[in-house]
């Protein structure tokens, strides 16, 4: 039994090895995009039509992809340029839960049909939740 446990172990570390290289990659790239995408562009996306603006949201969330702590303090930059909280609430859903970016390493690790899967169902439930949100905020008394 124990060197089952040996055997599982080294395993875990090669894959992790091998892993290591992807990740910081993506990490890389996440970066680059946030210093070259400036928040105030987002501003451009975002018209104020009630169907457009969350499938934008959640559109510019996939690609952005990042942590949710981060994303809370876009999010509220984004409410005090004007943009609708349904694109808001899209693009922070979106942002923490479809990777783009990430995608070739999810594939890698999780297969192919998984991985895709998984992000179209985070793309179609990001605009759901968003647009059930202002709906449920403003039955709750226009609290919009």
């Amino acid at each position: 039994m124990n060197m089952d446990i040996r055997a599982s172990g080294k395993k875990t570390y090669q894959s992790v090895l091998q892993v290591i290289p992807q990740i910081l990659g993506i990490l890389l790239l996440v970066s680059l995009l946030l210093t070259v995408i400036p928040p105030e562009w987002y501003g451009i996306i975002f018209s104020g039509r009630p169907i457009a603006d969350p499938i934008a949201g959640a559109a510019m969330g996939s690609v952005a992809a990042g942590n949710p702590v981060t994303s809370y303090v876009i999010g509220g930059e984004l409410l005090n340029t004007g943009i609708s909280l349904t694109a808001v609430t899209a693009f922070i859903i979106a942002w923490v839960t479809v990777g783009v970016i990430q995608l070739p390493v999810e594939m890698n690790i999780l297969g192919k049909r998984f991985a895709i899967a998984r992000n179209i169902c985070g793309f179609i439930f990001a605009i759901l939740i968003a647009i059930l949100t202002e709906v449920t905020l403003s039955l709750l008394g226009g609290i919009l």
